[in-house]
């Protein structure tokens, strides 16, 4: 109820010139949507991972360039670009991102256009694939870009378009991301006064736009624990320290961190391990075994307390097994919380409702998921929206989430994404006249 009289309220408000702007917003995305369609699929197919983005960068620029964009940009930590629209109007200068990395995963998706890519990842050759949507949101944003380029003349204000690596995370040893993009400085070149991002997500289905205020993506933080033993025969483990059973043992004590630790009736906390590596043959008990993983939390005294129990658990489990370990957490600098501005989350609601209906703009719960583009929210305030990308009669909850190797995306999710931030883009440029 109090959504709807908000969104009443600010639609009242709005300029004529901006109630009105429905059908330049469909109009400008229908011009665009098979060129949207298109790169989505060509980059889906040559999929890059974080800081390898070369021919992926190399497209949008091109692209930018053509559109006769300002100050396009290449290289910016390692593959980023951006590129400025000066419209021709007085206006806000506001910014819009998108993420162009892809995940290694081998893909399952059975698509036409399926990646076969391979590449190196952490020492292994890897399948490598859009499991994330992240081709969408490149996709969607070369389509914004042309069609805010193509009403240049009545456009008020200014905006720059970012297209940034490695939201994924840098390879080891690299720095990369929104945090290197703005340590580059991005935004001391171009002051936006909000930043506009998206996501495809399976959570929602085709048609669907999801919105939350305030806090809404859990910070997130790596992990890396090296549980050191002593080798021996598997037939005489009483000969070595095995590192793989206090490796174990580890593992199933650190999941009290978050049930019986940490107080979450306050803020939801994760605690994941993603991967075991430890030992090359059956009858050898290895040296040691490394263990990585993922925590999430939305308090930063949660956080900090989840890190000290981790290495507690880590040191002493390991030290009751006559093992030790060489713990470090976080083992990088993480992503704090993406946090949706609540003044600008008002003001951009009821264009997402124009865009796409009220009854298929969803309030969303927490959501443990992080993204990099919180980096750019604590810098000016920004709004951050989801795309519904499962088929409309699938359940969203059953479906192959972001990340897995079966991850399929609506193609509706295209012409819904392009609208709704065209939509929310103009909306706000014209507010600011």
């Amino acid at each position: 109820m109090r959504k709807t009289m908000l969104a009443a309220v600010l639609a009242a408000l709005l300029p004529m010139s901006v109630q009105a702007a429905d059908a330049d917003v469909e109009a400008l995305a229908a011009a665009v949507d098979a060129k949207v369609q298109a790169w989505r699929r060509d980059i889906h197919q040559h999929p890059e991972l974080g800081n390898r983005e070369i021919r992926t960068a190399a497209l949008v620029a091109e692209h930018l360039r053509a559109l006769g964009l300002e100050d396009v940009r290449t290289g910016i930590a390692t593959t980023g670009v951006t590129a400025v629209l000066r419209g021709g109007k007085p206006g806000p200068r506001i910014a819009i991102r998108a993420d162009m990395d892809a995940l290694p995963v081998t893909e399952r998706s059975g698509l036409p256009f399926a990646s076969r890519a391979t590449a190196e990842f952490r020492g292994e050759t890897v399948g490598v694939m859009h499991a994330c949507g992240h081709d969408a949101h490149t996709g969607i944003l070369m389509g914004v870009a042309e069609a805010l380029a193509s009403m240049k003349a009545e456009l008020p204000g200014e905006i720059l378009f970012i297209f940034q690596p490695a939201e994924e995370g840098p390879p080891d040893g690299e720095e990369g991301g929104a945090e290197e993009m703005l340590a580059q400085g991005i935004f001391e070149r171009f002051r936006p006064e909000a930043v506009f991002g998206l996501h495809v997500f399976s959570t929602l289905n085709a048609g669907q736009v999801g919105w939350r205020s305030g806090p809404a993506m859990a910070a997130s933080d790596r992990f890396n624990i090296v549980v050191k033993g002593r080798q021996t025969h598997g037939s005489r483990p009483w000969g070595g320290v095995d590192p793989i059973v206090a490796a174990a043992d580890l593992i199933g004590s650190a999941q009290t961190i978050v049930s019986r630790r940490q107080n979450i009736s306050k803020q939801p906390v994760v605690v994941s391990f993603g991967a075991i590596k430890g030992g090359i043959r059956y009858n050898i008990i290895p040296d040691e075994v490394e263990l990585v993983g993922t925590i999430r939390t939305f308090d930063e005294d949660m956080r900090a307390a989840v890190f000290a129990d981790l290495r507690n658990v880590a040191e002493h489990v390991a030290a009751a097994h006559g093992a030790s370990v060489v713990a470090n957490i976080p083992d990088t600098k993480g992503n704090p919380v993406t946090v949706n501005h609540p003044a600008l989350t008002a003001r951009a609601v009821p264009s997402l409702e124009r865009a796409v209906g009220a009854a298929n703009v969803v309030e969303m719960d927490l959501n443990m998921g992080a993204e990099d583009f919180s980096f750019y929210a604590r810098e000016v305030p920004g709004f951050f929206f989801f795309v519904g990308a499962t088929p409309r009669g699938t359940d969203p909850v059953t479906a192959p989430s972001n990340h897995s190797p079966e991850f399929f995306l609506d193609e509706e999710a295209l012409k819904v994404g392009t609208r709704a931030m065209l939509q929310v883009v103009l909306d706000y440029q014209r507010m600011g006249e």
